[in-house]
């Protein structure tokens, strides 16, 4: 059994073998920033949070469709008792991500991310928010929000470290990774300590939420997502990868060309890779679908769709207001929204009242100010392949 932190390294590769990563990661970072700096619709920051949830539940095989946390959302939770469970996780994890976010800022809250205190605070923001019946794992023990395990624990073949030695182990880790220098190398650490993370298992459960929430969270304070994007899509959907790489590298070493700690650095290249790859893909996906050319041919599909085909009041003139509140993230006065279309005043009206009916518009008061909206159904139109199984479901209902 594991009970000295010098038995999981190596935390980093070694300086050779870090010089390809960090090119990737150079790349990485650049895209990331370029991609930061556009500008988002409130409301797409809300449906990326949903698709973060639904996704990293997905890793666990406990995850709801869309449609049910949209209804969750809307506080009607399923009948069938584990559903509704399934439904609370989901809510609760879209909470937590934000909550970790507002909490942990810029390079202090980077670096702040990195201690013990912090992985406790992940692990409580999350599960404080379910109720006692939820909170007990597939063993029957009480899982504690925020509470290190206080027994040993096997996951498949791994053994992980004595629960008395944790701290110990969970100290080096912070003290290595939260001490990379800013640049491509954090991109490495952040890479790696989600992997070494694991191999600590710090919790009885929830510890591959944490994981996530933290490389999550690490990104976003670090000024390279802006809500934008995140790798648990990507994880989710290459999961058989995701957990292959996670397994392989918690190996011992495999001769004395696999580097000099007691774990395979060769597996840890390969893991660091497989995230670098992950993150580059979602950044790439993403930069694409945000194209503002782009995106304004697709308001315009979508509403040509909505008029013609479903005949729901909605109007082609529309597309000059909405593409604007798209751009600028904010709201608009009724009467501006509707003197943008150049439609006559009743045409106008009744436009407008379509196009928050079909939640393509948001607004707060039945005569308050309007802003983009982003509903299920429109996914499509939108953001094609962004959430497919979002897609399905407002297909399907």
């Amino acid at each position: 059994m594991y009970t000295s932190p010098h038995q999981f390294e190596p935390l980093l590769p070694s300086a050779h073998r870090q010089e390809d990563l960090l090119a990737k990661a150079h790349s990485l970072a650049r895209a990331a920033t370029q991609l930061a700096g556009l500008p988002i619709a409130p409301g797409l920051r809300g449906l990326l949070r949903g698709m973060n949830s639904y996704y990293t539940n997905r890793i666990e095989g406990q995850h709801t469709r869309p449609m049910e946390i949209e209804q969750a959302l809307a506080r009607q939770f399923s009948a069938d008792a584990n559903l509704a469970r399934r439904q609370r996780l989901a809510l609760a994890h879209m909470d937590a991500e934000q909550a970790i976010e507002n909490r942990y800022r810029g390079d202090a809250g980077a670096s702040e991310l990195f201690s013990l205190a912090a992985v406790e605070d992940i692990h409580r923001q999350l599960f404080s928010r379910l109720p006692a019946e939820d909170l007990v794992t597939p063993e029957g023990e009480a899982l504690v929000p925020g509470q290190l395990r206080q027994r040993e624990v096997q996951v498949g073949n791994h053994v992980a470290p004595a629960h008395a030695s944790l701290i110990a182990f969970i100290q080096r880790w912070a003290t290595v990774y939260g001490g990379t220098r800013r640049g491509e190398a954090t991109l490495l650490a952040i890479a790696a300590a989600h992997q070494r993370l694991g191999w600590i298992h710090p919790f009885i459960d929830g510890n591959g939420r944490v994981m996530r929430l933290h490389t999550h969270a690490v990104l976003s304070t670090l000024g390279y997502t802006n809500g934008l994007w995140s790798p648990l899509r990507g994880f989710a959907r290459s999961v058989d990868q995701y957990y292959a790489r996670l397994a392989d590298a918690d190996q011992p070493r495999r001769g004395d060309l696999d580097g000099r700690g007691n774990l395979s650095e060769d597996a840890l290249v390969a893991w660091i890779d497989y995230v670098l790859d992950t993150c580059l893909d979602q950044v790439n996906f993403m930069s694409g679908l945000l194209d503002i050319t782009g995106m304004e041919r697709r308001i315009a599909a979508c509403l040509a769709y909505e008029e013609e085909s479903l005949r729901s009041g909605v109007r082609r003139e529309s597309l000059r207001p909405l593409h604007y509140l798209y751009l600028s993230g904010g709201e608009l006065e009724r009467g501006e929204f509707k003197t943008m279309t150049g439609l006559g005043d009743r045409t106008a009206v009744s436009a407008l009242t379509a196009l928050v009916r079909r939640g393509l518009l948001k607004s707060d008061t039945p005569q308050g100010k309007v802003r983009f909206g982003l509903p299920l159904h429109a996914l499509r139109f939108y953001f094609p392949a962004l959430w497919p199984e979002a897609e399905a479901d407002a297909e399907s209902g």
